[in-house]
């Protein structure tokens, strides 16, 4: 066969490493020797001995799940061999988790991810259920997580001197260190009135970094995950 579509740009190599790598600026390859974890129906390709098995959440995070709309629905990826992830032709990301860490994401936004990651969801503070109930997942340890994210973040740096705003809907994640609470930029009367902006944003202060999405996203997408 000749053409574009098999040339070298498009054509799969053979793993070099272990792990979690970026195929393209849509995919992640995992070469799998033991287990891995990704979200549950994010799998496009795989070859080797490989078994996918769905993973629960525990009754916590089920309920948490549940109620917020938010949450991991996650299947472990077991055996020796390589697999492909992608979600809906977003961009993806790998960020690199190291002991001390503590990096907190939106579920809606976790593609892959090391079995040696631990991760909890958590409500965001000063954002509970009379806030929209913000359920975030949070990743300690030590290895590779694997994000997706439509479009190219922003990486926008929080220090105390400089907090920063976002929506919460646009919001992927944030480093640790970083203090959560709810921000409302307009009164009432403004929106009555046919105020511009957002009512509400979550406002980070101390020091670290925050990752932001560069558009919101649509109710119809979060209800999907």
């Amino acid at each position: 066969m000749k053409g574009d579509l098999f040339s070298s740009e498009h054509m799969v190599q053979p793993a070099t490493a272990p792990g979690m790598t970026i195929e393209n600026a849509k995919c992640i390859r995992y070469a799998v020797n033991g287990e891995m974890l990704a979200r549950q129906g994010a799998m496009v390709a795989y070859r080797g001995n490989l078994q996918f098995e769905r993973k629960g959440q525990g009754v916590g995070g089920m309920l948490k799940r549940a109620v917020t709309g938010e949450g991991l629905p996650l299947m472990a990826v077991r055996g020796q061999g390589e697999a492909w992830f992608a979600h809906e032709a977003q961009n993806v990301f790998v960020v690199e988790v190291d002991p001390g860490d503590e990096f907190t994401v939106n579920g809606r936004n976790v593609l892959c991810f090391d079995a040696s990651l631990s991760y909890r969801i958590a409500t965001v503070k000063g954002a509970g259920i009379t806030g929209g109930g913000l359920f975030n997942s949070v990743f300690t340890g030590h290895g590779r997580l694997g994000l997706v994210c439509e479009g190219n973040p922003l990486v926008i740096p929080v220090s105390p001197q400089y907090p920063v705003y976002v929506d919460t809907d646009a919001v992927v994640g944030w480093t640790a260190g970083l203090a959560t609470s709810l921000h409302r930029s307009q009164s009432l009367g403004s929106m009555l009135r046919g105020g511009s902006g957002e009512a509400v944003q979550l406002m980070l202060q101390g020091q670290g970094y925050v990752v932001v999405r560069p558009s919101e996203a649509t109710p119809q997408k979060v209800q999907q995950h």
